[in-house]
């Protein structure tokens, strides 16, 4: 059952007859309602409208709060974007995949009919009946015989081997071809990453269009050819031709046919991205419609700084990339000048910013310091959360620990608050307890071989917002007697500096994933991979599976991934539950990396003739895709008069 109410319907059919003029109705849920009257009073037409097999001219169908309003096709949508590898957004706000998340979370099939699982181990994977790609050919289980036999196994194009989501261990997948519509991957143990990986923002692709990228390979084509090829794009072999056409996720080679609801027109570089309506694909509305609604999808590129006064003069109709809460009391004056609305989404990472200490730093003396745990508990204790909330943020955020949120059913109020409270006296007695009792002249603590502690934070350098909350929280450190200095760079220097051990401490983004099930992988809480600021080289040992990096030789860090071990192993949802609470209790207590402030708002413009975009959503990286949790090919243009498009 669902609630069910019609603003302003109006409906005129062609030969001018007026069959529901400007009609109102509210259905609550378990309501049961009749619709009784003389013939040609509108019944039938106002039950098709709400069925959605008939388009009002005016006026709105929700349910439930959301927007059901049968889609019109056509129009162009705009976004503005910063650098032209931003078209990858469109694979991301797309969210076109083998298998997706709804919007609470549930993996169900998308570009697949259906999927069955076996012990964790075995997928088997069938696909639509007479699905095609962009361009009209037929997508079957060929296009994913090429990928794994011919690159993912393939030491030219793979030199690593497949992507580790398709490893268990280091065991690779029995791959086999069922019938054209049917392939399975089996393991000898459960490969829980596996589904999770192709329903990610940046997906596990494990398909490609061979009968386009066999052109490019040097099994199926003539050798003299594909180095012709080569050579005229000024490129070293085959594979590195065949590389430069494979361009599923960054969606910048227009040749390339895709299965994203939109197709990119537009070769890089270029200051205007046209995509257009893919005409095979395969979502349809309740109706039977096949979708996206709207025709065209225009990225223009513009200078960064730019896009928020860009936004708020309506030259988007869909927006949050490159603007932020910071922007939104301008953008909401906007409303006023502009057919456009701005809604808060809440964000759902672990911490909206967090600092970093790097465990992995070359400097000795601050390697010894940051990986005692009383000084990460101290520069936790020493920073006023409250305070940096109703200042940049209006009170409308939380403090707290990088950590899972409440939206998460693994939640436990411990795992944001634990050493998280301001409380400086507690964070002076666990400096002096740590033997860092002396300071110099200026009450700036002493290292143990004399140097005062003045502690360099690395920044991207991107965003005013992290400047503006640093300088708070120097403020209270320097009250626990350590000195921080911001050190902004460009994100590349930034992230070698990190990366290579010569920076002692970090900014970034807190855990993508602040609302995890027990089903989902807990590896961004384990050392797992490079980009983790906190251990970044015992992550590019796990990551390399040890022909890089350092290994963890952290005691805690160990039984972190002792305990990712066992979850990979888990024989049920209750164990991995179990398991969840065990790594999430260590990171609380150990502090890898510092939480400031979670729930933050982020600004989402939209046109206000734009359809189907809900008021209230989560914006976050995976899960989520940002917009592609919410299915972008439904949003739609309703004609002008037509009122507010709110989801």
């Amino acid at each position: 059952m669902a609630s069910v109410t019609l603003k302003n319907i109006h409906k005129v059919y062609d030969n001018d007859v007026v069959a529901v003029q400007n009609f109102n109705l509210d259905i609550a849920d378990k309501e049961f309602m009749v619709i009784v009257g003389p013939s040609g009073c509108g019944k039938t037409t106002t039950i098709l409208i709400i069925a959605g097999l008939l388009f009002p001219d005016e006026g709105s169908v929700v349910m439930d709060g959301k927007d059901k309003t049968p889609g019109r096709h056509g129009g162009d949508m705009r976004l503005i974007m910063g650098k032209g590898r931003d078209v990858r957004l469109m694979t991301i706000y797309g969210y076109a995949r083998l298998v997706a998340y709804t919007s609470d979370l549930k993996l169900v099939a998308d570009i697949l009919e259906r999927f069955e699982v076996k012990d964790g181990r075995e997928f088997t994977l069938t696909l639509r009946p007479g699905h095609k790609w962009s361009d009209g050919q037929p997508f079957t289980a060929e296009d994913f015989r090429y990928y794994w036999e011919d690159m993912a196994t393939n030491k030219k194009l793979s030199p690593l081997g497949p992507r580790k989501k398709l490893l268990v261990g280091k065991e690779l997948p029995e791959f086999r071809v069922i019938d054209e519509r049917t392939v399975r991957y089996t393991w000898s143990r459960p490969n829980p990453f596996f589904l999770a990986g192709m329903a990610s923002a940046a997906p596990l692709f494990i398909y490609r269009p061979a009968h386009y990228m066999k052109r490019f390979h040097a099994r199926y084509s003539d050798a003299a050819g594909l180095k012709k090829m080569a050579e005229k794009e000024r490129l070293m072999d085959w594979s590195a031709l065949h590389q430069s056409k494979d361009r599923m996720y960054t969606l910048d080679n227009p040749e390339m046919p895709t299965l994203q609801p939109w197709m990119n027109t537009t070769k890089p570089p270029s200051q205007r991205f046209v995509f257009v309506r893919n005409p095979f694909f395969h979502r349809v509305d309740a109706a039977g419609r096949q979708l996206p609604y709207i025709d065209r999808v225009i990225m223009n590129i513009s200078l960064r700084d730019l896009i928020p006064a860009k936004t708020g003069a309506g030259e988007s109709d869909l927006q949050s990339r490159y603007i932020a809460f910071e922007d939104y009391t301008f953008l909401k004056e906007s409303e006023k000048r502009y057919d456009q609305s701005v809604y808060l989404w809440r964000t759902v990472k672990g911490s909206h910013i967090a600092i970093y200490p790097n465990l992995n730093t070359k400097d000795k003396v601050w390697r010894k310091i940051l990986r005692d745990v009383r000084f990460r508990r101290a520069l936790s204790l020493a920073i006023d959360r409250n305070e940096i909330n109703q200042v940049a943020y209006f009170g409308l955020a939380r403090g707290g620990n990088n950590s899972i949120i409440e939206e998460s059913p693994l939640f436990r109020p411990e795992y944001r608050t634990l050493w998280a409270g301001f409380d400086l006296a507690r964070a002076n007695r666990l400096l002096d307890e740590m033997g860092l009792d002396k300071k110099d002249g200026d009450g700036i603590r002493l290292l143990p071989d004399g140097r005062s502690a003045v502690i360099a934070i690395d920044t991207s350098g991107e965003k005013t917002e992290i400047t503006d909350i640093l300088e708070l929280i120097h403020d209270t450190w320097l009250k626990a007697g350590i000195k921080m200095l911001p050190r902004p760079a460009q994100r590349d220097i930034f992230r070698n500096r990190v990366f290579s051990g010569d920076s002692k401490m970090a900014v970034w983004s807190g855990l993508s994933n602040g609302i995890p099930t027990a089903d989902m992988a807990p590896d961004e809480f384990v050392p797992t991979r490079q980009y983790q600021l906190q251990w970044p080289k015992w992550g590019k040992f796990m990551e390399t599976n040890g022909k890089a990096g350092e290994p963890p030789d952290l005691p805690e860090a160990k039984q972190l991934l002792d305990l990712m071990s066992a979850w990979n192993n888990a024989s049920g949802l209750s164990e991995q539950e179990e398991i969840w609470h065990r790594i999430l209790k260590i990171h609380s207590e150990q502090v890898f990396s510092i939480g400031i402030i979670n729930r933050t708002l982020q600004p989402v413009v939209v046109n206000n003739r734009l359809r189907n975009v809900p008021v209230e959503g989560f914006h976050n990286w995976n899960p989520g895709a940002y917009f592609g949790i919410y299915r972008p090919d439904t949003f739609w243009f309703a004609v002008k008069g037509q009122g507010k498009g709110k989801g």
